[in-house]
């Protein structure tokens, strides 16, 4: 059997279990309870999410969480220039110190009216372009898979 982690945002958290039921005959599927959140935080827990275990396939994600802004502000929570240099040490470690297919998968988009109406901060879909252009770059260029299927709201089935 095939061993898959998947590392991720709330997404993530949302499509594992029907991950784990669809490839249940084929592969055991780990996930760390945590959401993944931040490029940075994804960064500082690789080692104990993916590094130290043997995987076969690791499907990974951020940004969404790097996004967020205060409403009135202009700073993002994770500069796009941060988020690069944290994708590309993300991905760099990954296919570096482990033997398994690295599958980047891009954020989803984000329903600004909906999303601003409800949330405490901003999240813009400009921002969901710009960053997956940046993470997508930094996979191509690291020979990395890329994930695209990610789309709308997993709870709404869009």
């Amino acid at each position: 059997m095939k061993k898959v982690i998947l590392i991720g945002d709330s997404i993530r958290m949302g499509y594992e279990s029907t991950v784990r039921e669809e490839l249940s005959s084929v592969a055991s599927i780990w996930t760390p309870s945590d959401n993944g959140a931040t490029s940075d935080n994804v960064a500082a827990h690789l080692s104990e999410w993916a590094i130290s275990r043997d995987a076969d396939l690791i499907h990974v994600n951020c940004g969404l969480h790097d996004i967020k802004v205060e409403f009135g502000q202009d700073t993002r929570r994770v500069p796009i220039e941060r988020y690069a240099e944290n994708v590309r040490y993300i991905l760099t470690r990954l296919t570096d110190e482990t033997d398994a297919t690295i599958v980047w998968a891009t954020c989803t988009p984000v329903d600004e009216a909906s999303h601003n109406a409800l949330k405490p901060f901003g999240r813009f879909e400009a921002d969901v372009l710009a960053y997956n252009e940046v993470a997508t770059t930094i996979a191509t260029e690291s020979g990395v898979a890329i994930d695209r299927s990610v789309r709308g709201d997993y709870r709404r089935g869009s």
